[in-house]
């Protein structure tokens, strides 16, 4: 098994965080969203993954080795791809091109999910979905009677179905969908001034290729900052029901009190504060008479006298007095 993961994207709708790190590289609950995709992938996989493809624009060096060793830690060969102009999603896959060859799975690193099933590795592909109240805004899928998806629509204007896309795809055989995919660029052909994924899609099922839905149990967006920071908190809450303690041994408690689920991590110290629920702060961070939750805060950053709910606060960040919803990135004061 295979994975391509697309991530080249400037993550605008997450800035100001995005302006220092990827936005996939941002953590949720003490690991960055591509690293808990990535876990998340292999465990629903019965199949070893043998290699990991991450499109990605120019982030630098230090953001490729963490990539590779993302996919190491997933036993896996990691491989770095750019996607230097923004053509789509098709156009994003074809980067990483020489991974797209037998079973493959290719996710989008802006979602993540909860799952409790194993994938059909002998389906022709599986689509993941989820049924949602307003799809105009989403790419949808229809179904014939039995099950089997028969078209792909972008953002219908007019009810069609309400099972959305959740950027998580399957396909048996990639060779297939490389042809496929070659195709729309090869003839170029764009919807929306991009190459799509799902045009090659519908070329695959007119050709006979069958491929079925798949239900995810909680799709999670990271999308922006207050889609973030509920995913953090439902990601806390799994990893609570799994017994995982996500508090460092290192982690100094003064007159403190953390409210579960919260991740703390390495070298944070918390004075005469309460922390929690559903908040995650990052390493060397120092918390003194401070009320929080439901928030993430970024590593070396010092918070005194503050009452903070439904936040982002960035790294190396200096906060002090009064009550507030924050969205604050780095080094700021």
């Amino acid at each position: 098994m295979n994975i391509i993961v697309p991530m080249a994207g400037m993550g605008k709708r997450m800035r100001p965080h995005t302006l220092t790190t990827p936005k996939p590289l941002l953590p949720i609950a003490g690991k960055s969203i591509v690293q808990r995709l990535v876990e998340n992938l292999a465990a629903i996989s019965d199949e070893p993954i043998e290699k990991i493809g991450f499109v990605t624009g120019r982030f630098g060096s230090e953001t490729e080795e963490s990539l590779l060793q993302i996919a190491k830690d997933a036993g896996a060969v990691g491989s770095i791809h750019y996607q230097d102009e923004a053509l789509g999603t098709a156009h994003a896959i074809m980067c990483a091109q020489e991974v797209l060859e037998g079973k493959t799975i290719i996710a989008f690193a802006d979602t993540l999910f909860k799952a409790d099933f194993q994938i059909d590795a002998e389906a022709d592909g599986v689509l993941w979905v989820q049924q949602i109240e307003d799809p105009s805004a989403f790419g949808v899928v229809q179904l014939d009677d039995d099950g089997v998806i028969i078209d792909y629509v972008e953002k219908p204007t007019e009810f069609v179905s309400d099972l959305a896309m959740i950027g998580i795809y399957y396909v048996k055989d990639g060779a297939s969908l490389k042809s496929e995919l070659q195709y729309l660029l090869d003839n170029d052909i764009m919807n929306g001034g991009e190459y799509q994924l799902p045009d090659a899609f519908r070329n695959m099922t007119s050709k006979g290729v069958k491929f079925v839905p798949g239900k995810v149990d909680e799709w999670l967006d990271c999308g922006n900052k207050n889609a973030t920071v509920y995913t953090n908190s439902r990601v806390l809450a799994f990893e609570h029901e799994d017994g995982n303690d996500l508090v460092h041994p290192s982690v100094k408690l003064n007159n403190s009190l953390i409210i579960p689920p919260c991740f703390i991590g390495e070298g944070v110290e918390l004075t005469n504060s309460v922390v929690g629920p559903g908040v995650s702060i990052s390493a060397s961070s120092k918390l003194t008479s401070t009320v929080i939750e439901n928030s993430i805060v970024y590593s070396h950053t010092e918070i005194k006298n503050k009452s903070i709910a439904n936040s982002m606060i960035g790294h190396f960040v200096k906060l002090e007095d009064s009550s507030e919803d924050l969205n604050i990135g780095d080094y700021s004061a």
